[in-house]
């Protein structure tokens, strides 16, 4: 009898989550009653804003939102995701041209499925989050990664890209602020980014989830914004997860030209229809409504940035820059590698990962998640007393 495997070949090809399979393994120990600090999950630590909360209490006492609404998202959701996204991306778009969907997630993978075939090629800057490789290979296309380390700031060159162009390169992926180094690209090295593609024809996923999240007074300008012409070769993915501390609520959206959101919109139909209505009008809320709790979550997360590079640097081995965005440092721990630390050598990000959660309950994601190993990252979406208890005792393992 043909021997049938149970599973296809690209489901089988498909890696779990690094950063949700730490976070899990440091929440099966804390369940365990170990004093586990973890810094592995990109998720806001407070509370989601009260109005947004309200919003969607109100919402459960209307009826017609128990029934099925468009697939492509509320009309007033898309049209606030227009307004933002003008007055963010300082793109001008339509609200036809949203598709609104369950995560920033769905809308990664929505992506690559409207605009590849077999075979196609994707320029991955690195490092990268852990899912591009992988929303990319479910679309068939082949991720080809670009990587910048900490000398470059974790920004790769217009000379980088060109390099690892072919004549199978059809989208650039283009991330800032990134997940997971915090890195922002600077308005000329965007626009210089946005122009090379441009002059190869090539389309653009612009991830624009921590667009909000920067400090130092910079801003994360949009690729669209820096280089207009791309308006009609880009989709742009966002979300309320991040700024909004709205991880849970699942919502998120993805901005495109007309065909591309038509394409999206039928996959979407079929796939999962409509987003929740009642996550749907706490969005609008969280768009529309008052900004303050956001600003106070920013000003906390920038508090948090300064004292963790500080710390950071502090331990025997560890290069960590400071970041200008999202929630996370990327720690360059090659001079940690190498060494016996409590009768165990580590040689890779990995195993010193690994180690350290063993030995002083301390979770991070090993650079092998997001590209060459020799890094680890850590959030810091967590209170300010664990973030700094956290460090301290890998302070103290390495100093042994």
């Amino acid at each position: 009898m043909t021997n049938i495997s149970r599973l296809s070949k690209k489901i089988s090809a498909i890696a779990e989550s690094a950063t949700l399979k730490v976070d899990a393994k440091a929440k099966a120990m804390q369940a365990e009653g170990r004093p586990v600090i973890s810094y592995a999950a990109g998720e806001p630590d407070f509370a989601t804003p009260a109005h947004i909360i309200e919003a969607a209490r109100s919402a459960h006492d209307d009826p017609k939102n128990f029934r099925y609404t468009a697939a492509v998202g509320l009309p007033a959701l898309r049209e606030a995701i227009a307004e933002k996204t003008a007055r963010a991306s300082g793109w001008a778009i339509q609200s036809s041209q949203v598709v609104v969907t369950n995560g920033g997630k769905q809308a990664v993978y929505q992506a690559f499925q409207v605009l590849l075939d077999p075979g196609d090629e994707v320029i991955v800057p690195a490092p990268y989050w852990t899912s591009y490789p992988e929303a990319i290979q479910l679309a068939d296309g082949v991720p080809v990664a670009v990587f910048a380390g900490a000398d470059q700031g974790y920004k790769v060159t217009v000379e980088q890209l060109e390099a690892a162009r072919s004549e199978r390169t059809k989208v650039l992926l283009f991330v800032s602020p990134s997940n997971p180094t915090g890195a922002v690209y600077t308005p000329e090295e965007t626009k210089a980014i946005g122009e090379w593609a441009d002059s190869h024809g090539l389309w653009v996923v612009a991830d624009e989830i921590y667009q909000n999240l920067v400090y130092d007074g910079v801003r994360a300008v949009s690729i669209v914004e820096a280089a207009p012409a791309l308006q009609d070769r880009t989709i742009l993915v966002n979300g309320v997860a991040k700024t909004y501390a709205m991880t849970g609520w699942r919502l998120g959206w993805m901005i495109g030209p007309a065909d591309i959101i038509k394409g999206a919109a039928n996959l979407q139909s079929h796939l999962c229809s409509n987003v929740n209505n009642i996550a749907q009008i706490g969005a609008i809320a969280a768009l529309t409504g008052p900004q303050q709790p956001v600003e106070e979550m920013r000003q906390a997360f920038d508090r948090r940035r300064k004292l963790i590079v500080e710390e950071m640097n502090k331990v025997p081995g560890f290069n960590c820059p400071t970041p200008e965005g999202a929630f996370y440092v990327y720690a360059d721990v090659t001079g940690a590698l190498g060494r016996e630390i409590r009768g165990v050598t580590p040689t890779t990000s990995l195993e010193l990962a690994d180690l350290i959660l063993d030995q002083v309950e301390v979770a991070a994601v090993p650079g092998e998640a997001f590209g060459p190993s020799g890094y680890l990252r850590f959030s810091y979406a967590l209170g300010d007393e664990p973030l700094v208890e956290g460090i301290r005792r890998i302070q103290a393992l390495l100093s042994e």
